[in-house]
């Protein structure tokens, strides 16, 4: 099931097979089902309170997964090489976007905090393309640069500043969740391109203690450190969200309370349907419905890491790369929010992948996905070719 054949009509009339990850497809659109159907729960009670609609925020989010696939399918369409030669210009753009978003009247502003872009009916949020631009640019480098990157601490710092400098304008929107998650899966590019491992620890530990300062001198960023670590000492002002969290995740026990019959998603839980929608599934699916998220999520990250592997071994280096960054991601960001949910992290504002209300996010990693599908495509695609040749009589 790892590779779905499709066939498409030329003009040649010869048929074009498409390889398509089976598991993958399958594993994502059930977190897609599962993901719409707890935001649509989560949500349904403050759409009809503000907004007077009770499916407001659902059609929204469907209109998000729409143009999402319709993304993906323009990056299937899109061979990897073009990808690879836009490197440079992806990079640029990025760094522009970053800057556009910090001007007054023209990035939007909401709680403080200037993320957005205005796009026709929608608020487009920056940090989410952005990450893709600087992770397609640094595969497109590594592959460029691989001797250097490997023999010369100068061809580490290189990329490592332009994470860097994309990092710092996140961190003035401010996006301090955004700026750590891109730093960290940059930096896991740059080890799995085989940078020298005494450089790699050295500036890892400048990186952690970097951020760790950034989060000590911020009285908000502090503030939120000392929350997560004893929520229950203000349960009702700067604890309030994660209580809550904790509370319905310990109500929904082993099979949760019914799809719907959440409490806490009623009046108590903020950001319910964005940053908390694992704890109203955890409370309305229990642990039955928990483990059997995770699994999609892990079966997701297993098939892109597994691409990304029969890429490198198909002499496919950027698209390896590519794919790994997509992997690193998804698993990192997927434990972000789990583990803030839990308590187990602070709060940063990250959305759970795919199930999560907002459209930049949906739009973008749909988009990403159909690009890990063309890698999966070409990689097949080079690994038969590879195959028949070494079977072909000299």
């Amino acid at each position: 099931m790892s590779a779905v054949p499709l066939t498409f009509a030329r003009s040649s009339a010869r048929p074009r097979h498409y390889a398509f990850d089976g598991v993958l497809l399958l594993s994502v659109a059930g977190i897609l089902l599962i993901g719409l159907v707890m935001m649509t729960s989560a949500s349904i009670s403050i759409a009809d309170r503000q907004m007077h609609e009770p499916l407001h925020f659902l059609e929204r989010q469907l209109a998000g997964v729409v143009l999402g696939l319709l993304a993906a399918m323009i990056a299937m369409s899109i061979p990897t090489p073009v990808w690879e030669r836009l490197g440079v210009p992806m990079m640029i753009l990025a760094f522009v976007l970053l800057i556009m978003v910090l001007i007054p009247g023209v990035g939007h502003e909401v709680n403080g905090s200037r993320r957005w872009l205005r796009a026709g009916i929608m608020n487009f949020q920056v940090s989410e393309l952005v990450r893709v631009l600087m992770l397609l640019y640094l595969a497109s480098y590594v592959v460029r640069r691989q001797a250097e990157l490997k023999d010369r601490l100068k061809g580490f710092l290189k990329p490592l500043g332009m994470l860097m400098g994309a990092a710092g304008l996140l961190l003035l929107e401010p996006d301090f969740g955004a700026a750590t998650v891109l730093m960290t899966t940059g930096l896991g590019v740059l080890f799995l391109a085989g940078v020298k491992l005494r450089h790699f620890i050295a500036l890892v530990a400048l990186a952690a203690g970097g951020m760790g300062l950034l989060a000590v001198t911020s009285a908000y960023r502090l503030k939120r450190l000392t929350t997560f670590l004893d929520p229950w000492a203000d349960p009702f002002n700067s604890g309030f969200q994660l209580t809550q969290s904790l509370i319905a995740i310990g109500r929904g026990e082993m099979f949760g309370v019914g799809l719907g019959a959440s409490v806490q998603k009623l009046f108590y839980l903020p950001e319910a349907h964005t940053d908390f929608v694992f704890a109203v599934l955890a409370e309305e699916l229990g642990l039955t419905g928990v483990l059997a998220t995770l699994s999609l999520f892990l079966l997701v990250v297993w098939r892109v890491f597994r691409i990304a592997r029969t890429a490198a071994a198909a002499g496919l280096p950027f698209q390896a790369y590519s794919a790994g960054a997509f992997g690193i991601w998804l698993a990192l960001q997927t434990f972000i929010n789990i583990g803030v949910n839990l308590g187990l992290l602070p709060t940063k504002g990250l959305t759970l992948p795919l199930m999560s209300y907002g459209g930049s996010s949906m739009l973008v990693t749909l988009g990403w996905l159909g690009l890990i599908m063309r890698i999966h495509h070409e990689a097949s695609t080079a690994g038969r070719l590879a195959v028949s040749r070494r079977e072909r009589p000299s």
